[in-house]
């Protein structure tokens, strides 16, 4: 397929443009650039691809093309709490557009990156299914549960959308991200020793390698259509439930000589749940992640070592909202985070 790929030079395109490309896909990148430069390593072989704002997607970007994985947002919930009106402009209004013009492009699939924090304060003691509750207590959230309620309703026999709810993202990328929860930990770790815990430890977190959601994107869009059509999935594995504890005590045995400090200041995050994703593995046999935990530990702390991450990497470079903070400080983007011309 001729697919589009929105977020091609975020921290999860990175790593999914190569592995569709292997797959015998043409992948066509569409991206703002606000993170290209979050390199950590040899600069990555990016897809073709338009430098856009997906606000400002047209008609063209989306001609020609059999497919669209939608990834392109404000990716975080400090982001999305830091402003949340743009958090909605972008991850809600400007996808839910982008699809529109796709379905009318005679776009047969759009396989949209929504996530597991969907479900909120799930609590209770049960795996989290698809038919769970919703209960969003972020902005971003929010908007994940706004744009999968919008895309079913432009779901029909020409027009297939997918709800890919992935567990919170870990792992190595060339554009690494240090302020998702493992990747955050292990750094801090290699950098000062310790594996520094805000919380009270107690919260679940499901979580899945980058590696594994490039892996399940690209076996849902060879799926059979019957398979997927207007269906949410849950994307990871039960091993890798964990509490951020548990993450904590893996983290400190990847790297030597960290000791675990749980310091309970933020007090207990509402955001608690386990999750099942036993549908995907049913509407896909033979799937399954390939990624625990602990291999990403170890992953993540060799490649830090290896490609020799500072301080002012980690706390600035590698952390999206730092990141923004310092364009607009420069003037490089304005008040909408729009590339000024």
């Amino acid at each position: 397929m001729r697919v589009l790929l929105t977020g091609h030079q975020g921290y999860l395109g990175t790593v999914m443009a190569p592995v569709l490309a292997a797959a015998g896909h043409e992948v066509v990148g569409l991206d703002a650039g606000l993170f290209a430069d979050c390199v950590l390593g040899p600069p990555p072989a990016d897809p073709a691809g338009h430098r856009v704002d997906l606000r400002d997607v047209t008609a063209d970007h989306v001609a020609g093309v059999d497919a669209v994985i939608h990834l392109a947002a404000l990716s975080n919930d400090p982001l999305g709490s830091l402003a949340p009106d743009l958090t909605y402009d972008i991850n809600h209004h400007a996808s839910v557009r982008l699809a529109r013009l796709a379905r009318h492009a005679g776009v047969r699939r759009f396989l949209y990156a929504s996530t597991c924090s969907v479900y909120g304060a799930a609590g209770g003691d049960g795996l989290v299914t698809e038919d769970a509750p919703l209960r969003p207590v972020t902005p971003y959230a929010e908007s994940k549960v706004r744009v999968e309620d919008d895309l079913h309703a432009l779901a029909d026999d020409d027009f297939t959308p997918v709800y890919m709810r992935n567990a919170t993202a870990f792992g190595y990328s060339p554009r690494l991200r240090a302020d998702i929860v493992l990747n955050n930990l292990v750094g801090h770790a290699l950098l000062s020793g310790e594996v520094l815990v805000l919380s009270d430890g107690t919260p679940w977190r499901p979580l899945v390698h980058a590696a594994d959601i490039a892996r399940a994107f690209t076996a849902a869009l060879a799926a059979p259509r019957e398979a997927v059509h207007d269906r949410a999935f849950n994307i990871g594995s039960e091993t890798n439930n964990v509490t951020v504890a548990e993450i904590a005590e893996q983290v400190a045995e990847a790297v030597s000589g960290a000791k675990v400090r749980i310091t309970g200041e933020n007090g207990a995050d509402p955001r608690s749940y386990r999750v099942d994703f036993s549908r995907f593995r049913a509407a896909i046999p033979g799937f399954d992640c390939e990624w625990t935990v602990k291999q990403g530990a170890l992953e993540l702390a060799d490649s830090y070592r290896k490609f020799g991450l500072t301080p002012e990497d980690f706390e600035r470079r590698f952390t999206r909202l730092a990141v923004l903070r310092t364009a607009s400080d420069a003037g490089s983007v304005d008040d909408t985070l729009r590339w000024r011309r």
